[in-house]
């Protein structure tokens, strides 16, 4: 199928927020997009409203991608599966009492791409996080065989990271699109420029940026969007 994998270096690095660039400008472009994510968590910190949703700058990952994707998918199509606690995934369904099935989200997924043009899919965590005991994203992503995006932030510490990530992609034989570094600031200090050459020359990838995003104003968001003919993503 055609589409991207959106993994990141480890969690609040912003996933959700790139993958939401990435929805937000192929929506823009006329592209229908099947949006999914294998499972949320931390949904108790949230307003359980929708409309309270709508109006907050940040909201739950699920949320965010549907609106920036302008899907008509429901919650169940795009996050099978959903919890309070914000814990790993495979902890929160111990906690609820009902393991993840790999075969219902491989189904899911899938189901999600029927009809679009694009299929986005939002890793949890980084890429060796579990979902079920012996199912980790890494094994969701090479059952889908999509490119993957590695989202990492810009400042100390994210060499190391970002080139484990990229070896981890490629040992399970997939290709890494780009690594975009988030946020990207304004005036970036010669640590955070040496860190995407550093990145880029060694990891022999694509590294492109993304500046802090308004959440709730997607018009002023960036095109970030999927370049077929040069299989890169690319920061406009």
């Amino acid at each position: 199928m055609r589409g991207i994998f959106v993994t990141g270096t480890g969690t609040e690095v912003g996933k959700t927020v790139v993958a939401a660039a990435i929805a937000r400008a192929a929506s823009a472009a006329g592209g229908r997009l099947g949006v999914f994510k294998p499972a949320v968590s931390g949904l108790e910190d949230y307003p359980p409203r929708l409309e309270a949703w709508e109006s907050a700058a940040e909201l739950p990952d699920h949320v965010l991608l549907r609106l920036a994707s302008a899907s008509q998918q429901g919650d169940d199509e795009i996050a099978p599966y959903r919890y309070g606690p914000a814990v790993s995934p495979h902890l929160a369904a111990e906690l609820a009492g009902e393991p993840i099935d790999p075969d219902h989200l491989r189904r899911a997924a899938l189901a999600a791409a029927v009809g679009a043009d694009l299929l986005l899919c939002e890793g949890v965590g980084g890429f060796l996080v579990p979902l079920a005991s012996d199912y980790l994203v890494r094994d969701l992503a090479r059952d889908l065989g999509l490119r993957v995006a590695i989202v990492a932030q810009p400042w100390l510490g994210t060499i190391n990271h970002t080139l484990l990530t990229i070896e981890a992609v490629r040992a399970v034989g997939l290709e890494v699109a780009a690594v975009v570094l988030n946020p990207w600031p304004l005036k970036p200090s010669a640590m955070e420029l040496s860190n995407l050459e550093t990145i880029a020359r060694l990891g022999s990838v694509s590294v492109e940026t993304l500046p802090p995003l308004d959440l709730s104003s997607p018009e002023s968001w960036p095109a970030l969007v999927l370049s077929e003919p040069e299989r890169r993503l690319r920061a406009a």
